[in-house]
């Protein structure tokens, strides 16, 4: 087993990201920090090193326990780093996930059927009335 090894390539084999590409960037971006300061992707970690990884709108805090380079299966990542991530963050996650719903932001996601049926609305009622307003306008001036 090897004594260290690159914190792009551990975060991507504990499933933290998708691809280690994902991994990698989150790195350059800053998201990722060792001891309070963001790491580059080559930083190496050791057994007994504390990671934070910023993905927003929370921070997950791990603490590597054994080292591997290799991908592992789900059930076998409690083996190798242990979630000291806070209750406070999950919270945070939660009461973000819902409000997501209720509080959506006009312009963001794609539209309720409300708001669907309120631009349909808008659409037929300002465009029928304005179009026929010009209309009878033009033939005012023919006369």
């Amino acid at each position: 087993m090897k004594s260290e090894v690159r914190v792009d390539k551990w975060l991507w084999a504990m499933r933290v990201f998708k691809t280690r590409t994902i991994a990698t960037d989150a790195c350059k971006k800053g998201r990722v920090s060792m001891g309070g300061s963001p790491v580059k992707p080559s930083r190496t970690v050791k057994a007994g090193d504390v990671i934070d990884v910023r993905k927003p709108p929370i921070t997950y805090t791990f603490r590597v326990v054994r080292l591997t380079e290799n991908r592992l299966g789900a059930k076998l990542v409690p083996d190798y780093l242990e979630n000291l991530t806070p209750q406070s963050q999950y919270d945070l996650l939660e009461m973000t996930r819902i409000s997501g719903f209720v509080d959506r932001r006009k312009g963001l996601g794609r539209p309720t059927k409300r708001d669907g049926r309120e631009i349909s609305r808008f659409k037929e009622d300002s465009y029928a009335d304005s179009f026929f307003l010009d209309w009878e306008d033009d033939d005012d001036d023919d006369e």
